[in-house]
């Protein structure tokens, strides 16, 4: 019995322990329409946004995705809540805009993203990005849009 309280208690524990970073800090560059960049406490931190994929530079709707995302979130102080690092480096994270209204949803709302399910299976980016597509919103108004990873891999293929 003493066991099983002590490892109840360890498994608690390291729980506990496994919470979220949080990052407040004000967004000093938009790299594209997923990528920015905040300064938090006098260092530059690269945030790829969780759970959406927006166009590429030079990719159709990848300009107007980047200015998009520009006009709802640089110069303002945001909160960024960790998920993961990529392969590049970045911190990975759930972004919150003043009011606590998620950019990585409002991106995908305004027609300016992909849900991209393959790392999230959030409900809300889902019926977000049903909703933009619904109302022909953004990159929808495109008869035949291409997925940033589907096209990224076009890419590749040709420079091979």
């Amino acid at each position: 019995m003493r066991m099983l309280l002590l490892n109840v208690l360890c498994c608690l524990c390291i729980t506990l322990t496994v919470v979220a970073q949080t990052y407040t800090g004000k967004v000093t560059a938009v790299k594209d329409g997923d990528t920015i960049e905040m300064l938090v406490n006098g260092k530059k931190l690269r945030i790829r946004l969780f759970g959406i994929d927006s166009p590429e530079r030079g990719q159709p709707f990848g300009t107007k995705a980047k200015e998009f995302t520009a006009a709802q979130c640089f110069g303002k102080v945001v909160k960024a809540v960790r998920q993961s690092r990529d392969q590049y480096g970045r911190i990975v994270a759930e972004v919150y805009l003043p009011g606590d209204v998620s950019l990585n949803a409002a991106i995908v709302k305004a027609g300016f993203a992909w849900h991209y399910k393959k790392f999230s299976k959030s409900p809300l980016l889902a019926a977000a990005e049903t909703t933009a597509r619904k109302e022909r919103l953004g990159l929808w108004k495109d008869k035949h849009p291409v997925a940033p990873w589907q096209w990224r891999k076009r890419k590749t293929i040709k420079a091979s």
